[in-house]
């Protein structure tokens, strides 16, 4: 007998993003751990506020972008992303987030987000961008 948390349908299917229409002409969707994925980047690519049904979705990484390329910044960025996905994808059991200067551009964050689909012993990473902007009167 298979439970509802181990089950495919645990998952679901959702809208693929960005949207598209498949060979039929009905909506592209997608389902297991790619819509999950999707889902996360959704998550993080979605500033509170923005949503004007549900305003508290999103993750506050966005009140950054003017922020100084350096320690603490990064440390709050991991802050905002574990606490949206904690917050809004609860298919997920979030194991690390780790975020961290590209070498050749300071203002390039890589957020190295580690999960596990729950039911699943299936352990997932996905690298999240996030470009801050340099302060001009400082160069």
């Amino acid at each position: 007998m298979t439970s509802a948390r181990t089950s495919p349908d645990f998952v679901g299917r959702g809208w693929s993003f960005p949207l598209s229409i498949d060979a039929s002409g009905r909506f592209g969707l997608v389902s297991g751990d790619r819509e999950i994925a999707e889902s996360i980047r959704l998550i993080l690519g979605t500033s509170p506020g923005e949503r004007p049904m549900r305003p508290e979705f999103g993750c506050a990484v966005h009140d950054r972008v003017f922020s100084p390329a350096n320690a603490s910044t990064a440390a709050a960025v991991a802050d905002d992303v574990r606490s949206a996905l904690e917050a809004w994808e609860p298919r997920i059991e979030l194991q690390d987030v780790k975020v961290s200067f590209a070498t050749a551009d300071l203002c390039v964050l890589h957020i190295d987000i580690a999960y596990r689909i729950k039911g699943y012993n299936d352990r997932r990473n996905l690298v999240f961008p996030f470009y801050l902007i340099p302060d001009e009167s400082s160069r």
